[in-house]
Parts: C-alpha cells; structure tokens; sequence
C-alpha cells in the first residue's frame, strides 16, 4: 500500500510540482488568449470603405437577438463544461475496470480525464474567439445591416466619397465611415465585425468539441478493420493493464476446426466452413447504438442553429458564417486530438501526463513527452505494478495466481 501512496503520476510516477506547473502554464496561455480576443473586441476595427446603394448591407438592425451573447457562452462553454465533468465522473474508468481496483486509481483517472476534458474546451474556445476577434478587426467588413446602424449624412455625401469614377452618379460612390452620425461607438463599431461569424465560430468551437468528446466516450465511431486485429495486444486501452486477464488468441488465418478462441470473456466461435479470416474480419466491429450516435450529434446540431440565427438576425453575411464555422471546428478538432486519442483507436481515452523531466521541454530528437522507460523508472513506480502489488495483498479478481516482488520505491 505504500507503494500506492507514492504513486502520483503518468504510469505510477510521482506528481512534481515542475509537472504541476506544466499544465498550470497550459491554463495560463489559455486564459490570456481569451483575455487578447476579448481586447479585440473593444478596439475601435478597420472600416472599410462602403456603398449607399448596396443592398446586402442594407437589412434593419434587430435589437433582440435569437441567441444573445451572453446565451451563446451558455451553450458553447458552460454546458459543454458541465457534461463533460458528468461524463467523467460517471462513465470513467467503465466496465474493463476489476472491483478490486483500488479507489485512488478510479479517481485519479476521473479526475484526469475531467482536466484533460476541460482543457481541451477550454483551448478550442479560447483558440477560436482570438482568431475570430482579430480577424473581425483586421477585414472591417460591413454587417448586413449597417447602413441602419450608420445613419449616413446623404445631404453632404460629396465630402465623404473616396472611391469610384470622377464623373460617375454620386450613388455608385463608395464612402468611408466618417459619413455615418450615430453617435453609440460600440453599435458603429459592431457594424463592421461581419467576417468572420463570432456566433458560428464560438458555437462550433465548444459543441463540435463536445460531440467529438461524447463520441469518444461513448465509442461512436463508424465500423473499421484494423489491421493485425488478432494479433495486437488489446490491453493497453484498458484503464489499468496489469489487472486484465491475458489474451489467448490462435492463429484465425487457418481453417476452422471448431476450436474455440478466447478474448478476455468473450469466445470467438463460429464454426460457418469458411475460411475465418473472413469471419475475423466482419467479427472486428460492430455498428454503435443509433440513441447513441444521436446524443453524439446533437451538440453538432446546436452550433449549425445558432449559426443559422446569424443569417436570419441580418447579422452576418453568409460566407462570414461558413468561414467562422469552420474556424471553430478545425480549432475543436485540433484541441480534441491535442488531448485525446482517435475515436477510433483509443477506446475513450485521454493522453495521459508528460513526463516530469519534459515537463516543458522535449528537445530535437527526442519526438515526445512522454520520456523513456528509464525516466519513468526514476519517476517512480508503474500504475501496473502498483495495482499487482495491492492485488497480492488480497483475493486477485481477475484471476492472476503468480506473484511479482513488490516494486522498489
């Protein structure tokens, strides 16, 4: 049990406190990237030139909005936020796990996949808004319903005209946004935020991320075959290796002679007089829940709503939704596999913690930062050797009768 009480970290290492203000950073670059993107959007943004007589920019400025701001963050962060700390607490570490198992590692690992979780939403969001925001000001596009926001000063339009052929009709004129008298700053300014959608691009950003953490979760993926299937070593998606009864799998490229294949507790049988490589093969994977894939998309869903209320809102035209949609989604698909293995091959799992000694570093060469199984050793004891450890002190409910020594510590 000491061994347990010093188990801290990736594998059983030690938590140190360089590690601990690894990922402290991570929440740091985080924050001030949300912190710029919200400067962004108070600084006065380029305004580009524009026509009195264009009539995409001539729809009525709605006071009420569909979504609002303050119920786009709602649904984007804090629900997203909110599912994600269930999800972990209740289906992590699921049913691989032994019940002897020791409850400081269920635990940890709901913890970890909650920060991992987090993070990952929180980097989405936050890489999102800051590309957004910047963007917003560097086009300075016209929204769809400026000219209600600008009240224009027709009479003297002459002083304003900065663009179009000398001796061409005053109305096809473009004019800079010095002809415009409303006095309201923020309201003038917001005119010319149209590209990209902020809306679109925060909404995809939390609930893309979010479909995409509910499907790992919940193991919807579309069917695949792996390759080697019957030869890889399916234990090391489990949530604690060592306490998984070994694989016994035969050679299934021969023909069946109505011998019997086991994986875990399952038995691979199906005595059809084919070649069972073939069975193998359809046997690798099955179709998800349709309820499932369903819960899955529905965040999916929400996001292309509240992108839809842009257009209606005369807010944004509708490429600067489109462009702002796929912003917030590459952002989620990047902050998701940043911190969490593929849906399809990582059995809802997170990646786990660096290492201490690349806590911040990793160097040219090295590749990652995980550390080599010689850091880990110096880090500490391994979570499988740990969990062996505990089991020899009691009834060891996956079945291994042979004892390993205690690791050193």
């Amino acid at each position: 049990m000491a061994n347990l009480l010093h188990s801290k970290s990736r594998l059983g290492g030690r938590v140190t406190i360089t590690l601990i203000a690894s990922y402290v950073f991570d929440w740091i670059v985080v924050i001030v990237a949300a912190v710029v993107g919200a400067v962004f959007g108070i600084i006065t943004p380029n305004k580009r030139p524009f026509s009195l007589t264009n009539a995409e920019i001539s729809f009525p400025y709605q006071t009420k909005e569909k979504v609002s701001t303050a119920l786009l963050i709602i649904l984007s962060l804090v629900v997203p936020a909110v599912i994600i700390v269930f999800v972990s607490l209740v289906l992590v570490p699921g049913p691989t796990v032994s019940k002897a198992t020791p409850k400081a590692l269920i635990w940890r690992r709901r913890f970890w996949e909650w920060h991992s979780g987090w993070l990952g939403l929180a980097l989405s969001c936050a890489a999102a808004f800051l590309i957004t925001s910047g963007m917003k000001n560097l086009f300075g596009k016209p929204r769809p319903d400026l000219l209600s926001r600008c009240e224009p000063d027709i009479i003297n339009i002459a002083n304003y005209t900065i663009g179009g052929f000398p001796n061409a009709l005053e109305g096809f004129n473009v004019v800079s946004a010095a002809i415009c008298k409303n006095t309201d700053k923020s309201i003038l300014d917001d005119g010319f935020r149209s590209f990209p959608s902020g809306h679109s691009s925060f909404s995809a950003a939390g609930l893309v991320y979010l479909s995409l953490f509910l499907a790992s979760k919940l193991a919807i993926t579309m069917p695949f075959l792996a390759p080697a299937f019957f030869s890889r070593d399916e234990s090391r998606f489990a949530a604690f290796p060592s306490r998984n009864k070994p694989i016994e799998l035969r050679d299934l490229s021969t023909p069946s002679n109505g011998k019997i294949a086991t994986l875990g507790n399952e038995q691979l049988h199906e005595p059809s007089g084919h070649n069972d490589a073939f069975i193998a093969a359809r046997n690798q994977a099955a179709a998800p829940p349709v309820y499932l894939t369903v819960i899955a998309v529905i965040p999916f869903f929400l996001a292309i709503y509240i992108s839809s209320t842009r257009y209606s809102d005369f807010r944004h035209h509708g490429f600067d939704i489109l462009f702002g949609f796929f912003i917030g989604t590459v952002t989620a698909i990047f902050a998701f596999r940043f911190y969490h293995l593929p849906i399809s091959q990582g059995a809802g799992w997170s990646w786990g913690p660096r290492s201490k000694d690349r806590s911040f570093w990793a160097g040219i060469g090295v590749g990652n930062y995980v550390g080599s199984n010689a850091s880990r050793v110096t880090e500490g004891p391994r979570e499988e050797d740990v969990e062996a450890g505990v089991a020899r002190q009691g009834t060891n409910e996956v079945g291994a009768t042979a004892e390993r020594p205690a690791p050193a510590v």
